[in-house]
């Protein structure tokens, strides 16, 4: 083929109209992602973009919303015990799941404030151990 993929630029997850303080909260304040200046063309659309990693997380408004109760973006974090203990403490109900722990993977389930399912993850083992 003559085309290749290089990878994923961003990620998008929809929010009600208006969502732009709580995305800040959540996003920027809870996680501490840097927030992104969107491009001026896209402002008037309202949403608002933060910085995971080398990647971007892209709050876009949808009307009408629903939540995505099942797909979902998986974000690898370094401490993940760290984070459940932080999420924790900030009121964040956690979904634990065990079903990877065999391949030395860690996760766990939450939501954003719009109902967004969220997967956090951290390699426990390298692949050579398991």
């Amino acid at each position: 083929m003559a085309f290749r993929f290089e990878g994923i630029d961003h990620v998008q997850l929809a929010a009600p109209e208006g969502c732009e303080p709580e995305a800040r909260s959540f996003y920027g304040g809870l996680l501490g992602w840097p927030e992104l200046p969107k491009p001026e063309r896209l402002r008037p659309r309202g949403g608002v973009w933060f910085r995971c990693g080398p990647h971007e997380v892209h709050i876009g408004v949808q009307r009408p919303f629903v939540p995505a109760a099942k797909a979902h973006p998986a974000f690898v974090v370094r401490d993940l015990a760290a984070l459940r203990l932080h999420l924790e403490g900030s009121g964040v109900r956690i979904a634990e799941d065990d079903s990877r722990d065999e391949e030395g993977i860690g996760r766990f389930y939450a939501e954003d404030p719009f109902g967004n399912r969220l997967e956090f993850m951290e390699r426990i083992k390298s692949m050579r151990e398991v």
